[in-house]
């Protein structure tokens, strides 16, 4: 579930390569049943928010985004800077760090 990517998107825009990614919620209830912390994995998974324009190359020249807003996006275990916005937690990754962009099914 995702809240307000807009509006983070419009108080925060990243620079260079950066991108900004809003988590995957973990699911801590299937039905009834409660799934107990120590058997939840880390969430690797994630909804990019806003991109940078893009890095630079050697040239000084602009190396365009291969990310986009809305793009779901396959994450590194460990790594980033997260931050908040509006009581939302976010990370920001450089867009070498982002490991794939998962197929919409």
């Amino acid at each position: 579930k995702l809240v307000n990517n807009s509006m983070a998107a419009r108080r925060l825009k990243p620079l260079f390569d950066r991108v900004l990614v809003q988590r995957a919620e973990l699911v801590q209830k299937i039905g009834s049943v409660y799934i107990p912390e120590s058997a939840q994995n880390k969430l690797t998974e994630g909804t990019v928010v806003a991109t940078g324009p893009g890095g630079r190359n050697q040239m000084g020249e602009t190396v365009k985004m291969t990310l986009k807003e809305g793009d779901k996006v396959l994450l590194p275990e460990y790594g980033g800077d997260k931050i908040e916005i509006d009581a939302t937690e976010y990370t920001l990754y450089r867009e070498a760090e982002i490991l794939g962009v998962l197929d919409p099914k």
